[in-house]
């Protein structure tokens, strides 16, 4: 698992990898996920690119955690504070619009389906996989290995990925 040939490949590789199950292929749409990081912009053009040719629909999956962030209505006494649970979804539904754009521009023909995920991201992927065409996540590795490790979404895929999974790295990592 960890360290496996293909676990070291999508760690260091500067090029998209693919790693492929022996299945028949599904007629069922391309997932991408997509969060806040920049490491997405690669995988939201490789899976246009993907779903045009093989005429599929694309699943815009937005992954989030779940979260709330502080509110401040007044002096920064505590009895101020209040928690906003509409913030973070907001601002990942923009960031979604906003990752979408461009290569949606570039790909009319591609039928693009949203769908939020807030928690259990790896769960709602592996899930997502057992229809899909190929599956598209991007890399970014965490905390202050940003862009030397793949992340454990990443690993847990290239082991429990039920379709072809495809990860792409941020230009700047590794």
């Amino acid at each position: 698992m960890l360290g496996s040939p293909p676990g070291r490949l999508a760690t260091h590789a500067r090029c998209p990898v693919l790693n492929v199950r022996a299945r028949d292929e599904p007629d069922g749409p391309v997932p991408l996920a997509v969060d806040e990081a920049s490491a997405c912009e690669e995988a939201v053009r490789f899976a246009f690119a993907e779903a045009s040719v093989r005429r599929a629909d694309l699943l815009a999956m937005q992954m989030r955690t779940e979260g709330s962030t502080d509110s401040y209505d007044g002096p920064a006494d505590s009895p101020f504070v209040t928690r906003d649970q509409r913030r973070p979804r907001v601002h990942a539904e923009h960031a979604l619009d906003a990752a979408l754009t461009g290569p949606a521009g570039r790909c009319p023909e591609v039928s693009v389906r949203r769908l939020p995920v807030v928690g259990r991201v790896r769960r709602t992927l592996i899930d997502a996989s057992a229809d899909a065409q190929l599956l598209v996540i991007g890399a970014r590795g965490m905390g202050g290995f940003v862009g030397l490790l793949l992340g454990s979404v990443g690993q847990a895929l290239l082991h429990q990925a039920q379709c072809p999974l495809v990860i792409t790295r941020h230009e700047g990592a590794g």
